[in-house]
């Protein structure tokens, strides 16, 4: 099996793995307790947090660990709205952010939110003086994604926060950072973002834990009740392991960025150098796109008859949308885009595990199986 679907989900590192089995047995104590094996769940899930902190440079009281990616970003947007309710209710959000944020802005609506989604470029590029021009005096929140988990497109949120900032302080600026995360160094503290959102099992970490970055002071209400858990900013028994997994994950992470980045480039040239002489070939992410993102189209050829059959082959890639009852939707990425491809899209994500000749390989499945559907079937 070749797998390049890591923008949905990396493999387990080793030394991951290995840094969460005390957690999962010997070390068993609930980290509310005050008796001996509570303190030392406690201490564990403390030292995660400054290790996680140290990395994305903030203070380790601005991060509260989540289940995910998704539940960090409900909780961003749901809290930052309920702690602006009274006198703001409009939000401002692009229109090729994850799911995760656009369905829980659809909720919000339903609360009485009014929603403004900023259009983008070709290539997936949010301008950040059209987010600026969308501001309003009642404007509560802005929302951006670092960068896009279909395109690879690297957004410039920094940008777009200070000129918001500049514009009205008072508004908050959120940011889906789950895609940057392994491909950017992120230094919170020097940015105008306020709240930032991230996931474990991006970087070689386990399923099932998150981070959102809330910045002191910022006006925001838990989303999750219960307990007094996380400075009582989320109920609940504490993942203590994932904890402890998503630290060592940021470890190696840390200690083989540059490496880890640049490995991701060669991948996504080599395999873009091997498919781009393919008749009717596109390349849909940007030239200055994020390394382990890589999305591509062929004339002629649907991406789930190209899936299902790089699947038999054993690659594993992905169109970067759900897929119910076996049809696959069109994506809101490549739709938003005008792109025009949206039934031929397919994205291939790289991590630091996958090889040159793995690369190589899955290229020559990939041109093989083009070949064959365009031999038996054509888009409709």
């Amino acid at each position: 099996m070749i797998y390049l679907d890591n923008a949905a989900t990396t493999p387990l590192a080793e030394t991951v793995l290995k840094a969460m089995e005390p957690y999962l047995t010997s070390i068993y104590g609930n980290p509310s307790s005050t008796h001996t094996a509570g303190r030392q769940a406690r201490q564990a899930v403390e030292r995660a947090r400054r290790t996680i902190a140290t990395w994305l440079d903030c203070d380790p009281r601005d991060l509260i660990f989540t289940s995910g990616g998704t539940e960090a970003d409900n909780a961003a947007l749901v809290g930052a709205y309920l702690g602006r309710q009274q006198s703001r209710k409009h939000i401002v959000a692009s229109a090729i952010e994850h799911h995760a944020v656009l369905h829980t802005l659809s909720f919000l609506e339903s609360l009485g939110a009014e929603v403004t989604l900023v259009p983008v470029d070709r290539y997936g590029l949010v301008d950040p003086t059209d987010v600026v021009r969308c501001l309003r005096p009642d404007t509560a929140l802005v929302s951006v994604m670092a960068i896009n988990n279909e395109l690879g497109t690297i957004e410039p949120v920094e940008e777009m926060a200070r000129l918001v900032k500049r514009h009205d302080p008072q508004i908050i600026v959120h940011s889906d950072m789950v895609q940057a995360l392994p491909v950017q160094r992120i230094g919170l503290v020097q940015t105008d973002i306020d709240m930032a959102t991230f996931s474990a099992h991006k970087i070689h970490g386990p399923k099932g834990i998150g981070l959102l970055y809330v910045r002191k002071h910022t006006p925001w209400q838990p989303l999750l009740y219960g307990g007094n858990q996380e400075q009582k900013r989320r109920g609940g028994t504490e993942n203590v392991a994932g904890a402890i997994g998503f630290a060592a994950a940021i470890d190696v992470l840390a200690s083989h960025f540059d490496d880890h980045v640049a490995h991701l480039a060669s991948l996504r040239d080599v395999f873009w150098a091997s498919l781009a002489d393919v008749p009717g070939v596109h390349r849909l992410s940007p030239p200055d796109a994020a390394p382990s993102i890589l999305n591509v189209a062929f004339d002629g050829v649907r991406n789930d008859v190209l899936l299902m059959r790089l699947d038999l082959e054993g690659v594993m890639a992905s169109a970067g949308s759900a897929c119910t009852a076996g049809s696959l939707e069109p994506s809101h990425v490549i739709e938003a885009c005008g792109l025009g491809h949206v039934r031929e899209a397919v994205r291939f994500s790289f991590s630091w595990q996958n090889t040159i000749d793995e690369i190589k390989q899955a290229a020559r499945v990939v041109k093989e199986c083009v070949q064959l559907i365009r031999s038996r079937f054509t888009v409709s």
